[in-house]
């Protein structure tokens, strides 16, 4: 299965007339917020496969009206043809326009509202997030700096990856395209990255998980 994760910034690749054999072989998109809508529903004319996407801290246009042609899986488990997807959109708060941001404690109550669709799917294979993960190739500044309850979704559910924006390449010459924790491939998402991943294979909702 090959996936093409976009977050932040449009690419340029993809919004030009040679965008439809680009996506040519692309079984399923998934974006990690900070996109303008016109660009994702843009890309649903040159594709049938679907684009997931979890908001990102410039999104609040998408209250008034959702990307057409788009599935939303903020504070959802979303399972496609056995791959499970938990989203989890938004960033640390860092002013009073509370559009998409969200203290810590605010992010750890959303992903405990997922403990039970979790449990349920048997499990996470993609923890799908605008924000990275603390201390995980995050920011110093309280605008981008990560948030501790992916580390802990990822110790409780060990997903195979976890894909979040947020974190421009150009912040820092040290941010890494891809890294890893533990069993997880990290993935920042930023403008566009295509990866591919073994089909999921249906997984038996019978495993049990704990939360401290």
């Amino acid at each position: 299965m090959k996936i093409l994760a976009i977050s932040d910034v449009p690419s340029k690749l993809l919004w030009d007339e040679s965008v439809r054999k680009r996506l040519e072989g692309i079984d399923l998109i998934l974006s990690c917020g900070d996109l303008p809508k016109k660009y994702l529903e843009y890309l649903t004319n040159f594709t049938t496969v679907p684009i997931l996407y979890v908001h990102g801290n410039h999104d609040g246009s998408y209250k008034e009206s959702e990307p057409g042609g788009c599935i939303c899986v903020d504070d959802a488990v979303y399972v496609w043809k056995g791959l499970r997807i938990m989203g989890l959109g938004g960033c640390n708060r860092y002013n009073r326009d509370d559009t998409f941001q969200y203290t810590e404690a605010e992010m750890r109550r959303r992903a405990r509202k997922l403990w039970l669709a979790a449990r349920r799917a048997g499990g996470i294979d993609i923890l799908l997030t605008h924000a990275p993960a603390s201390g995980l190739n995050d920011g110093t500044d309280k605008a981008h700096k990560g948030f501790q309850v992916f580390n802990d979704l990822m110790d409780l559910y060990q997903p195979k990856w976890f894909i979040h924006g947020h974190m421009h390449l150009n912040y820092g010459a040290n941010l890494p395209r891809v890294c890893t924790r533990g069993g997880t491939t990290v993935i920042n998402a930023t403008e566009r990255y295509e990866f591919e991943i073994p089909d999921p294979v249906q997984v038996p909702k019978r495993k049990l998980f704990g939360w401290g």
